[in-house]
């Protein structure tokens, strides 16, 4: 029933200028993915209700607001008019965003339609040095030998290229799980705050941006309540104190 209700929500959900006059008490804050400026939606997701989480304007999240300010400053600092960019599980909020930028823009997941290429992380078909540029938000907690796809991607990257490989940060300290928890849409690890060591074994430098990194206007935080865990459904979570969490944008440079 609760996923129901989830779902009948989603689809009724109010246009974002009727959104915001019924909701117009609300906290503001301002969307830099599609210039809404306004209070945001709460979400209830299978770890319980995040507050001021979506933008009714385009739909995008906390991590979305964040990646956005930081791949901005990422990437007006380099030319990659004529770089080759590698886009994991990709959201529609970003297509745009890379295909005007980059000189050669491809995109890649295991199962998900409509992209350039089907493939598993852990063993990629790519040649060495192949991309100068690869994103892939919220991808690696799916993957059951993370590190051998960080060692992949690490191996398609050329010498001076780099990587964008943000995960949700729910722990203070990363658990690996025995398998993939259905109820937690198959992620096979929590990561904790101590997940980018991972990378650190593979890059020359990892740059980590948290949600203090950018304005607060943009609401970059993760409003939730994890005092709660664990659950029956998800038994190895461990709580974490307080309700506004930090997400994570590690930046990594061969």
């Amino acid at each position: 029933m609760p996923e129901l209700l989830q779902r009948v929500r989603k689809r009724f959900r109010l246009p974002a200028a009727l959104f915001k006059r019924v909701h117009r008490g609300r906290p503001r804050f301002e969307c830099p993915l599609c210039g809404y400026l306004g209070p945001f939606r709460d979400l209830d997701g299978f770890a319980g209700r995040r507050r001021h989480a979506e933008c009714p304007g385009c739909g995008a999240l906390e991590r979305h607001r964040l990646q956005q300010v930081i791949l901005l400053q990422v990437l007006n600092t380099r030319d990659v008019s004529q770089k080759k960019m590698l886009h994991f599980a990709p959201e529609p909020f970003f297509r745009g965003f890379f295909f005007t930028r980059f000189g050669g823009y491809e995109t890649a997941d295991l199962c998900m339609k409509g992209v350039d290429h089907l493939v598993d992380l852990q063993k990629l078909p790519f040649k060495d040095a192949s991309f100068d540029f690869v994103f892939a938000s919220n991808v690696l907690e799916h993957v059951p030998d993370d590190l051998l796809a960080i060692r992949e991607i690490r191996r398609i990257l050329k010498p001076d290229g780099l990587a964008v490989l943000p995960v949700p940060v729910v722990a203070e300290k990363t658990i690996e799980y025995p398998a993939a928890n259905p109820h937690e849409a198959f992620h096979f690890r929590a990561p904790g705050f101590d997940y980018d060591q991972k990378f650190k074994a593979f890059f020359s430098r990892v740059a980590c941006f948290t949600s203090e990194s950018v304005p607060e206007k943009y609401q970059p935080f993760i409003y939730e309540d994890r005092s709660h865990w664990p659950t029956r459904e998800m038994p190895l979570r461990p709580p974490m104190a307080g309700v506004r969490h930090l997400d994570v944008v590690p930046v990594c440079y061969v």
